[in-house]
């Protein structure tokens, strides 16, 4: 037999606008060993023409001979089922990886039932009949940890808005099919090369403005020692990948004795009543949950000043009365605070050499940015049970430089005279 065959076969779906780019890169690189013997990718978006953003490398990944994907909607059954049909003359995949979900907070609650809950009942119940050896489910950062301390798996750690209860009712939903051979990963604030998603891609934009202005950069939320846990991409896609070959050939059950968790019931009862295949409230199911976040131990404050630092300038805390607005009428300070910064990022664009016309990049921070966040993961279980080891254990200026060079060589990125 040769070495291929003898690698997994993989299918990722979902998170060619988050995290799919990254995972795809580490299992068929452009250079060095493969983990797998055939990636197909699968998601909603189309790459010929891109319909989101792809970055500069993912493009040469998927050009490659043994990488496939399929634009497919997500919300079909029938379409999903015949995504896991293999090519002819592969095995049949082994390995899932489910990055479905909405990760856009201003959309309806609806849209998170049926993009986040429904899509990934469909993928799962599929891979259960398929009987894969391991599918690995990543979570977005939908939790708020509790002021105080670290924050293991045990922990009931609560989603707040609607579309994170609906991502939390999602871990339940799949944890109850018990012939599934899942795990959950709940990543930190991730932030990378060719992240332009979540909440580190605007703040680090936002700095550059204030930078190139000479002025402070200020925010919500003073004094700014809440911990607001990040992971770079490498170690989201490092860390998946690690829990797929962990659950692989000890199956559920044993993984369920090894590392399962109690996963309760946070959503009203009249609303999962109207979803169907919701777990009952009163139900506790249990699955392999691992936090996958670094070793920086980032706050507010800390994220904040090294980001400005790198820019050449500071981090700054609004006044007391501008706080004490925000933390009853967020809506009513948002616009106040986006004028002073977005006109600018505007003319850095323009003011490029080269110009800028187009870039992913957005220098507006919305309700959900400048919310406050408060994530504080016990990191611990991943280590030690999977024996995950960090590829980029500290969110540094050097781990910064590297995501702002890539978005300047691939044009995303203003180069400005003297920045």
């Amino acid at each position: 037999m040769s070495a291929s065959a003898e690698k997994p076969s993989v299918v990722i779906f979902g998170g060619l606008n988050t995290c799919s780019r990254a995972l795809a890169a580490l299992l068929v690189p452009l250079e060095g060993e493969r983990l797998v013997s055939h990636l197909r990718i699968v998601d909603k978006f189309s790459v010929h023409p891109p319909t989101t953003y792809l970055g500069a490398e993912f493009p040469k990944v998927l050009a490659q001979p043994d990488v496939e994907y399929r634009q497919v909607n997500l919300t079909v059954p029938a379409a999903v089922s015949s995504a896991f049909d293999p090519p002819s003359g592969q095995a049949p995949y082994s390995y899932v990886f489910d990055l479905t979900g909405e990760i856009n907070h201003d959309r309806g609650e609806g849209i998170a039932i049926q993009m986040t809950f429904l899509v990934a009942k469909i993928i799962a119940n599929e891979a259960a009949r398929r009987k894969v050896k391991a599918y690995v489910r990543l979570q977005q950062p939908v939790y708020e940890s509790p002021e105080k301390g670290l924050h293991d798996e045990k922990e009931d750690v609560k989603p707040v808005r609607p579309l994170d209860i609906w991502w939390h009712e999602t871990s339940r939903m799949l944890a109850s099919i018990q012939d599934l051979n899942l795990v959950i990963v709940r990543a930190g604030f991730v932030y990378g090369p060719y992240v332009d998603f979540g909440l580190y891609a605007a703040v680090t934009t936002v700095a550059s403005v204030y930078g190139y202005m000479k002025k402070p950069m200020k925010t919500l939320w003073g004094p700014g020692k809440d911990r607001m846990d990040t992971v770079h991409i490498d170690d989201v896609a490092g860390g998946m990948w690690a829990c797929a070959e962990w659950i692989a050939p000890l199956g559920r059950k044993e993984a369920d004795i090894v590392a399962g968790e109690k996963i309760l019931f946070h959503n009203e009862k009249s609303k999962v009543a109207e979803v169907e295949g919701t777990c009952p409230p009163n139900s506790q199911p249990i699955a392999p949950v691992f936090n996958l976040v670094d070793d920086s131990e980032t706050t507010l404050v800390k994220g904040g000043s090294m980001i400005t630092e790198y820019f050449g300038t500071t981090f700054e805390f609004y006044d007391f009365v501008t706080n004490t607005v925000a933390k009853f009428k967020l809506d009513d300070v948002v616009e106040e605070i986006n004028e002073h910064h977005v006109g600018t990022w505007t003319e850095m664009l323009q003011t490029s050499n080269p110009p800028i016309s187009h870039t992913p990049l957005n220098a507006y921070m919305d309700k959900y940015a400048l919310s406050r966040h408060r994530l504080a993961y016990n990191n611990g279980k991943i280590k030690g049970v999977v024996g995950y080891k960090l590829k980029r254990p500290d969110f540094c200026h050097e781990t910064l430089k590297e995501v702002v060079e890539k978005w300047k060589a691939e044009g995303s990125w203003p180069i400005l005279e003297g920045h």
